[in-house]
């Protein structure tokens, strides 16, 4: 690989570095940019045919526009709880449980995002758990990167189970279910260590950076019920992974730790003793709202979108094999091989939509203010779509550069051998930035695992490493890598209003990304030093 070929397999990260994080231009700008400047890469110093691009760039816009579905539903199903004061209820409801900012960030963004994760991923908990903390009255900032960062540790069973049963078994071409089962144990094994922490370090973040004090000392002083919602997720979660599976620890350890940190937080058990609020917050004491709603009828369609999530997407319900087929596809891209479909009614925006009508329904919303609603959403989606319709494309360019005249591997693969070849004898330390680098371009832990989880299998193998514990490093990073993949940082922002800020929401996420990358991986030294390393 020449220098002007690692230039160019380089070029997606450094244009999103360069464009979106260092200039900060809004994604609508920094994003079509990238695009073109991947495309010449992968033309000029790949040799990818231009045939091969352009189809990339078609399949590209079918993942897009599911992304698009999903930001579309959940808009809408936030106006339209706004329009009929759902919202306002479920408000006055959380400051009923606790009134301290950092413990209404750690139920919502850590736990409700975790139960979320589980049973549906593609984004859903950031798209629902930002707004709702927005409307709580969390900067809209300090409510996206919150449930960016959270969104970490369930990710590897999110979907139920997806990134380790089809991220890891292709990317491992198709291995006995036993080692997809026992690589992800492996994965929440490490996290116990690890994730349960992230709580804290979200409370940290939280006061140091959009506290009147500026303060990491308020944070930290929540470590008490901190550390309880960390625990309360992830030993749930490895019972859950040990006798059950991979399908169902997100789902699991999510409920069950919203449940045990709510009745904690309601009791005032275990939670800081000085209530914690932002500068702007007026004095936050728990009034009766006059308002025709009651909590449960405001939370039901919450609860709606969790039980037609869950009953969509088990295999035991006809459902699923249902709504699978409806399928709109791509075909043979201009004879390519490369192809591509859209399940619409099997996204988790269609789950979304349905239950907004739904709500405005049930919960009496004037038709003005419905419409209204659904007006609004509709115009805020227009500049998420410019940035998706060109960061996926770019994407898919940089996936798709496998066939190329200058007989080399994709630009992700080449990328990852020349790391290999560099740091073998110190590879666990590697391999979870390698899993991040995928989900960073990629968006997604899934696409990550089936990327480079084969290489990383490879890796091990020649080095002598356990392939486990490898494998299982790749998934702790395509997890952390999702606190900063463009197109999850892109529909997040817009669902809260904060379309053209995307690069510095990943100025705020880039360190905890890397924190915990490196964290994985000196454990993961520390564990093969003491000769206890999983196997």
């Amino acid at each position: 690989m020449t220098l002007l070929q690692l230039f160019g397999a380089f070029t997606p990260v450094l244009a999103i570095l360069i464009l979106l994080v260092g200039l900060r231009l809004p994604a609508t700008r920094a994003m079509p940019l990238s695009l073109l400047a991947t495309a010449a890469s992968a033309l000029l110093f790949w040799e990818v045919a231009p045939v091969r691009v352009a189809a990339a760039v078609v399949e590209g816009w079918f993942v897009a526009l599911s992304i698009l579905w999903i930001v579309l539903g959940a808009i809408s199903l936030l106006n339209v709880l706004r329009a009929t004061t759902a919202i306002d209820v479920i408000r006055h409801g959380f400051i009923a449980i606790s009134p301290d900012r950092r413990v209404q960030m750690i139920i919502i963004a850590w736990l409700f995002s975790a139960f979320l994760e589980g049973i549906s991923g593609f984004g859903t908990p950031a798209a629902i758990a930002a707004p709702l903390l927005m409307v709580l009255g969390f900067p809209a900032l300090a409510a996206v990167v919150m449930a960016m960062i959270a969104g970490t540790s369930p990710v590897t069973f999110g979907a139920v189970g997806t990134p380790a049963l089809i991220g890891v078994g292709q990317g491992l071409l198709d291995p006995a279910p036993e080692l997809v089962n026992h690589i992800a144990l492996v994965t929440i094994t490490l996290d116990l260590f690890l994730a349960s922490l992230l709580p804290l370090l979200m409370c940290a973040m939280l006061t140091r950076f959009f506290g009147a004090r500026r303060s990491w000392r308020e944070g930290l002083a929540a470590w008490p019920f901190a550390l309880l919602a960390g625990f309360a997720f992830t030993v749930p979660a490895w019972l859950t992974a040990r006798f059950l599976g991979p399908e169902f620890p997100s789902i699991v350890g999510g409920f069950v730790g919203l449940l045990i940190a709510t009745y904690c937080a309601r009791h005032n058990w275990l939670t800081p003793r000085t209530v914690w609020l932002f500068p702007q917050d007026e004095e936050l004491e728990y009034q009766p709202l006059a308002s025709h709603l009651s909590l449960l009828r405001a939370w039901l369609p919450y609860a709606l979108v969790a039980l037609l999530l869950i009953a969509t997407r088990l295999d035991a319900l006809p459902l699923k094999a249902w709504l699978n087929q409806v399928a709109i596809s791509s075909g043979d891209i201009f004879g390519t091989g490369i192809q591509s479909e859209l399940k619409p009614l099997y996204l988790p925006g269609t789950v979304f939509l349905l239950v907004a009508v739904l709500a405005g329904w049930f919960q009496r919303g004037t038709k003005h203010d419905l419409v209204e609603a659904w007006r609004a959403s509709l115009l805020k989606v227009i500049p998420t779509a410019i940035a998706l319709l060109t960061a996926i494309p770019m994407v898919r360019i940089f996936l798709r550069s496998d066939v190329n005249a200058a007989e080399l591997q994709s630009m992700p693969m080449e990328l990852a051998a020349l790391a290999a070849s560099g740091l073998g004898s110190q590879w666990p330390l590697a391999a979870p930035f390698i899993g991040a680098l995928g989900s960073f371009i990629a968006g997604s832990s899934t696409f990550s695992n089936m990327m480079f989880s084969g290489f990383q299998a490879a890796v091990a193998t020649h080095a002598g490493f356990p392939l486990t514990l490898t494998v299982a490093l790749q998934m702790i990073g395509a997890n952390a890598g999702n606190m900063v993949g463009v197109a999850n940082v892109v529909a997040a922002a817009s669902v809260v209003n904060l379309s053209g800020r995307e690069g510095q929401i990943i100025r705020f996420t880039l360190a905890p990304m890397l924190l915990y990358c490196a964290s994985a991986g000196l454990l993961a030294m520390l564990l093969l030093s003491l000769g206890i390393a999983p196997t």
